[in-house]
């Protein structure tokens, strides 16, 4: 059972994300699932600055992406995020992209965080208070569209 709630927010494509094939471009995905997940984290409260001042904060050890179906220009698509496991010093989190215009799933991804000292580079516990935020968050003030 996920221990954060979804977080949903919808881009449109734009033209730079277009590849030679006339779709997104596979790498422009990561780019979005990396967004998302810096989206929820600020929407908890724990965004990129609150980390670095703590000298704490997250790495990815691997990202999985599964491309389903192909987005064009002009599209816009749901992005949807959440936390699934929270233990000691990793986190997984996961994605959806849903085509607006059909509902289809689009791409599916996963990413597996590490909780690190920015000192020394080494995994450490991850923060019960940083856990706890994500549990209690509530989706209903969503951030706007990019």
């Amino acid at each position: 059972m996920a221990i954060s709630k979804v977080m949903e927010f919808e881009r449109s494509v734009a033209p730079e994300e277009i590849d030679e094939l006339g779709h997104v471009n596979n790498q422009v995905y990561l780019e979005w699932l990396m967004d998302a997940a810096t989206r929820h984290s600020k929407a908890v409260g724990w965004e990129l600055e609150k980390l670095i001042g703590l000298g704490e904060g997250w790495v990815v050890r691997r990202h999985e992406i599964d491309y389903l179906q192909p987005v064009l220009l002009g599209e816009a698509v749901i992005m949807r995020t959440w936390v699934e496991t929270a233990e000691k010093a990793s986190s997984e989190r996961y994605y959806e992209i849903v085509r607006k215009a059909d509902g289809r799933k689009v791409c599916l991804g996963r990413t597996m965080w590490v909780w690190i000292n920015y000192k020394t580079g080494r995994p450490c516990r991850i923060p019960e208070a940083l856990i706890k935020d994500f549990v209690n968050w509530d989706p209903s003030p969503q951030l706007p569209a990019k």
